[in-house]
């Protein structure tokens, strides 16, 4: 462990003075001691400069060790190993370097994991689709099956799995990436809400469905297609999870001068500790819950994004006594 007797200092500059002023006192101290004790100036000179050098390396020692830590830790980050930290005690520049350096070593870490965790995700959740496509496909090679309507329809539902996977990832990535342009104008929160509800009951949903806006004419600042994904998504999920006849309720409210929509639904909930991770690429409440049926956890990542995107907010509440209430705050429309 490198002494750092200079780490106290605020500034670089002042360290470089300090050494200095170090190095000619002690020159100065090994000067008159080497005159009282009648030292040939041959020997006493180079004894001098020895004497100023050795304590310019013992303070310089200190500055320069966080330097020489992030040489040696941009090595092994070179190679894969974003583990490595540098000790950022100094109060100076170098200080300020170091733990930026260290924040950018965070953050490469989480992003390496992140990019793990997003391969074996999605290779996970395209497992079993392309197993099930397979079986049927080994069974009409071998003869064992028949290319009826009932196995050419469940080839067609892994088939357009798979194709809302690819579209949801494709539309992530672009979100997170911020190449999404909004077109905003003024949309009415009830149209959306209205539309989504009508949607899901086309699309067979068994939940009993109704929709609470007032003011009718509240009216958000915003790309229409985008917020209705929102809802749409919202909606999707609140019915997927309600029980079947269970009661899923769309309310818009203004708040403060900003718009306020909640779906609510009568399902089992998400715990407290998952209600912020639900918000993240492939996550569900229940990691137990088979992804057949449930969907592949992109479905809020998305909502996120966009509501985000729209300078608001998205956070999942508890109902009483069992359902989840998912409560987007985005900004009004101006009159």
């Amino acid at each position: 462990m490198t002494w750092r007797p200079l780490d106290p200092l605020g500034s670089i500059k002042v360290k470089f003075g300090v050494v200095i002023v170090g190095a000619v006192a002690a020159a100065i101290g090994a000067l008159v001691v080497t005159a009282r004790l009648d030292v040939p100036l041959v020997v006493s000179a180079p004894a001098v400069a020895a004497v100023a050098l050795g304590v310019v390396q013992v303070l310089a020692a200190g500055m320069t060790a966080p330097l020489r830590q992030m040489a040696r830790a941009a090595a092994a980050m070179a190679t894969g190993d974003y583990d490595q930290r540098v000790t950022a005690t100094s109060r100076d520049e170098v200080g300020d370097l170091a733990r930026a350096f260290n924040q950018m070593a965070a953050d490469l870490a989480a992003g390496d994991r992140a990019r793990r965790d997003l391969v074996a995700n999605v290779s996970h959740e395209l497992r079993t689709p392309i197993a099930a496509l397979r079986a049927v496909l080994e069974n009409l090679v071998d003869g064992v099956g028949r290319a009826d309507p009932p196995a050419l329809e469940g080839m067609l539902r892994q088939v357009e799995r798979l194709g809302r996977l690819a579209e949801q990832l494709l539309e992530l990535s672009r979100l997170e990436a911020g190449a999404v342009t909004l077109d905003r104008r003024p949309v009415r929160l009830a149209d959306l809400a209205h539309e989504a509800v009508q949607d899901a009951r086309l699309r067979g949903a068994a939940a009993d469905l109704a929709v609470h806006v007032a003011p009718l004419d509240l009216a958000v600042d915003g790309d229409p297609e985008r917020l209705y994904e929102v809802v749409a998504n919202l909606v999707a999920n609140a019915v997927r999870f309600s029980p079947p006849g269970g009661r899923v309720e769309v309310w818009g409210r203004r708040v403060d001068g900003r718009a306020v929509l909640e779906v609510c639904d009568q399902g089992p909930g998400i715990p407290a500790d998952q209600r912020d991770r639900v918000f993240q690429r492939f996550a569900r409440a229940d990691p137990g819950r088979p992804a057949v049926g449930s969907g592949a956890g992109l479905g809020l990542a998305i909502v996120a994004e966009i509501v985000q995107l729209h300078g608001g907010t998205v956070r999942a509440e508890p109902v009483s006594p069992t359902g989840c209430r998912m409560v987007v705050t985005l900004p009004e429309a101006a009159p």
